[in-house]
């Protein structure tokens, strides 16, 4: 597995949205997905906007593998499921969260905020 360069953060980390693929059992990519990506440190979040029962989510957490572009960037990626008993990690990605997307209006970014979706935090590993 290959770090992200320091470049790759900055960028995706600072772009408003990532699309987000998961891999099906036979190698090939599903459709992709726009979500929110938030950076805490060297790592790249994204979570299931309203809950588990989002597609998108439910189908990278079972695959595990998938691909993301945004801001210029493609990668292959591992989601690993976050535990939700990490709570600086979690009160970190809330504020970045809140940070990042204050421009939205409060009840879309609540969306991604809290308990609630905690649970449906992956972080991205790059892969390739």
């Amino acid at each position: 597995m290959s770090p992200w360069t320091d470049e790759q953060l900055d960028l995706i980390g600072d772009a408003e949205q990532l699309l987000v693929a998961s891999e099906r059992s036979d190698g090939s990519l599903r459709p992709f997905t726009t979500v929110w990506v938030a950076r805490v440190g060297d790592d790249l979040y994204v979570r299931s906007a309203y809950g588990p029962r989002n597609g998108w989510y439910r189908r990278a957490k079972t695959s595990g593998a998938g691909r993301i572009k945004s801001a210029g960037v493609i990668r292959d990626v591992r989601f690993v499921h976050m535990p939700e008993g990490d709570d600086d990690l979690h009160t970190a990605l809330d504020a970045e969260f809140r940070r990042k997307y204050a421009d939205h209006s409060p009840a879309i970014v609540a969306t991604v905020l809290g308990d609630d979706v905690r649970a449906t935090t992956l972080r991205l590993d790059a892969t390739d």
